[in-house]
């Protein structure tokens, strides 16, 4: 794996793209005087003996008793244990990595108080590949990602257990092997550890470079639906998208455009189709997608700022020794993001199903009913359609706004929370829904495209077409359909569809 120089409140969206995707995140040396004066501000703070929330109290409904100095220490270990109380599947492996990585530099600011010794830990366990098993779910995304985090500090102090490049251990036998020691923590910093948005903010980011991949896709797919359909690349004339203005419009219809040109099956039918407008499934193409493009990017500015930074409480300002508690670690920006990335997962998976109905029905597409020679002898399509229209159902109803829930927690200390976590964890399965449904469409256009024989499509989406066929060979009849949507699946969840199409530049969230 590779290693990435991790500058903590600098982080692009690129370098948390990397992370994701398996580099190892080191931090640039030049955090390591701010985290020093941070931890020796908590040292001070306590040596004054006065009460301070998170370092000499309890927490939340309970922040009104005082803990005295002798059990500080055992106040860090037991909010640590006592709030790692989630439950269901472990977060993904990648996931939980990222998560990790966004705490590493959100405490690498100095402003949490926690001491070197403790980052240099979480550090270390990246670099090794010893990522906590985390469950999911339980976080409601203020105060902070309480369980979740808590889970992963667990593992700091050895208590819980670990993926490892060998397997799944106890937190205390992954750490013997990798040379690792679990820490006990001082003042503040078991607080610091389980307090702040990186569960949710982890789980946003993931989505939105894999939404990245998904969108990409997805254009290539609508575009080699329109060739199979016969459709016109009149709808992606610039003239029209300059008129409204919207810049993911304007670069949706021109990466349409070149997708298409050159076309033979475009070219032949200039003339004399009786056609006067195509479904609004090809010919609105730029203004759907065009917007779910802009939703996206709105979501990747909130999640690269929150990324960047610093979300646990109370806040340590070592130039004068002072703890201020605040409420950085409501999770409100990030279950917005999440809630815009939904929609436009949605209304992608949406467009290109309907692509697909619009492929398998005669009236519409002229081609054979279910894309099959012999209807009736065989259904084709049919039922991949039908699963399309399942997937999209499903990511509709999973698409309702989470932040517009909230449930008081803590004895109604925490009356308003936000939703993030789950929020932003549902974003996985919406995402695999929708790349299923290109996957989907992927085969039924590159089979639409196939009747169009000799004539071939653009080089582009010809190039595209190939990988197809390398893998699924085209239908004449029936057979297991189940393996060759897999195959297709596969190559949009991997972006081998954009790269194969590489050609042509597509807009992407950071355009």
């Amino acid at each position: 794996m590779s290693e990435l120089k991790l500058k903590p409140g600098n982080t692009t969206l690129a370098d948390w793209r990397e992370i994701y995707r398996g580099a190892v995140p080191k931090l640039d040396a030049a955090c390591r005087p701010k985290i020093k004066a941070s931890a020796e501000a908590v040292a001070r703070i306590v040596a004054r003996g006065e009460p301070v929330y998170g370092i000499n109290t309890g927490f939340g409904k309970l922040a009104s008793v005082r803990i005295p100095a002798a059990d500080l220490a055992t106040l860090q270990r037991n909010i640590v244990l006592s709030h790692a109380a989630g439950v269901g599947e472990p977060m993904p492996v990648a996931v939980c990595r990222l998560m990790m990585a966004l705490k590493l530099a959100s405490l690498a600011q100095g402003a949490s108080g926690v001491r070197p010794q403790t980052i240099e830990l979480l550090e270390a366990m990246l670099a090794n590949d010893v990522i906590p098993v985390v469950p999911a779910q339980g976080s409601v995304g203020a105060s902070g990602d309480l369980a979740p985090l808590s889970h992963m500090t667990a593992v700091m102090i050895g208590v819980g257990e670990c993926f490892t490049p060998h397997g799944r251990f106890p937190a205390k036998v992954a750490f013997v092997s990798h040379g690792l020691e679990p820490v006990t923590l001082g003042a503040k910093e078991g607080l610091a550890l389980l307090n702040g948005t990186q569960f949710s903010t982890a789980y946003a980011l993931a989505a939105l470079f894999d939404a990245e991949v998904l969108y990409q896709s997805a254009l290539v797919a609508g575009a080699l639906s329109t060739d199979a359909a016969k459709g016109s690349d009149a709808p992606f004339d610039p003239r029209i998208h300059l008129l409204r203005k919207h810049p993911g419009q304007i670069e949706t219809a021109e990466a349409l455009r070149n997708l298409m040109a050159g076309s033979a099956i475009r070219e032949s039918h200039r003339v004399g189709d009786e056609r006067v407008q195509d479904p609004y499934c090809l010919r609105c193409q730029p203004q759907v997608m065009g917007a779910a493009l802009s939703v996206l990017r709105q979501a990747a500015d909130t999640l690269g700022t929150e990324a960047n930074g610093v979300t646990d409480n109370p806040l340590i300002f070592a130039e004068d020794d002072t703890a201020l508690s605040g409420g950085n670690f409501h999770a409100e920006p990030v279950a917005f993001a999440a809630d815009m990335i939904a929609l436009a997962v949605c209304e992608i998976g949406s467009l290109s199903e309907r692509r697909i109905a619009m492929l398998v029905d005669p009236a519409l597409s002229g081609m054979p009913a279910f894309l099959t020679p012999k209807p009736g002898l065989n259904s084709g399509f049919m039922i991949p359609q039908v699963t399309a229209a399942a997937l999209v159902s499903e990511n509709k109803q999973k698409a309702y706004p989470a932040s517009v829930d909230s449930i008081p927690t803590s004895a109604n200390q925490e009356d308003h929370v936000s939703m993030a976590a789950h929020g932003a964890r549902r974003l996985i399965g919406m995402i695999e829904n929708a790349t299923a449904v290109i996957g989907i469409e992927l085969l039924a256009a590159a089979q639409g495209c196939d009747f169009h024989a000799p004539l071939a499509s653009s080089a582009p989406l010809e190039a595209v077409r190939r990988l197809v066929r390398a893998e699924v060979p085209h239908l004449d009849n029936d057979r297991h359909f189940h393996p060759d949507m897999e195959k297709a699946i596969a190559m949009v969840r991997n972006g081998a569809a954009v790269k194969a199409a590489g050609a042509v530049a597509l807009p992407g969230i950071a355009s």
